[in-house]
């Protein structure tokens, strides 16, 4: 079966998208059945695949979108994203680190595993919206406890928290330790 007509319409409806779209909502807009389009997604991912391809088709928090391959975004950067929009501070970028290989987290937990008081970062990647308030841990003074956001996946381009690196042992046991 030929679906080349069908992909250019999944097509079409992805370039115009500006968020990553689940395959429902593709096939709610493209008015195509669900396992048309699930085609169409890996034809698509195909025709991306090629080296002279600017583009990849990609799952980022649960959906798929269009985005400049990875090795073209550095020059694109300068132009098409706000320059200071993607740079963290080390001591943010640790923090964040701390949070999204160990939340949900406390502030006394990064703490002991920093071993420096993480308020400013916690404050900054507050208004960046890549960590929020998840709950409050059952613990003297019910703490608060922090997790990363939509707004994490979708700039570090992860499906889920799952697709993080894997820590190695030293790593690990550096997090276990400071607990």
């Amino acid at each position: 079966m030929n679906l080349d007509k069908e992909a250019g319409l999944v097509e079409a409806v992805l370039f115009l998208e500006s968020e990553p779209v689940t395959v429902e909502v593709l096939s709610n807009i493209s008015q195509l059945a669900v396992d048309v389009v699930e085609e169409c997604l890996e034809m698509l991912k195909e025709k991306y695949s090629s080296e002279n391809s600017g583009v990849e088709l990609v799952m980022i928090t649960g959906g798929w979108a269009l985005t400049p391959k990875k090795e073209f975004w550095d020059v694109l950067k300068e132009k098409y994203g706000n320059k200071n929009e993607g740079r963290l501070s080390r001591s943010a970028l640790e923090t964040l680190t701390i949070i999204a290989y160990k939340q949900p987290i406390t502030r006394a937990e990064i703490e002991n595993i920093r071993g420096v008081p993480p308020d400013n970062m916690i404050r900054t990647l507050i208004e960046r919206q890549f960590i929020k308030d998840v709950g409050k841990k059952d613990a003297p003074g019910r703490p608060t406890q922090f997790g990363t956001t939509k707004e994490f996946l979708k700039f570090f381009r992860l499906n889920s928290i799952a697709d993080l690196p894997k820590l190695d042992e030293k790593q690990e046991e550096k997090f276990i330790l400071a607990r």
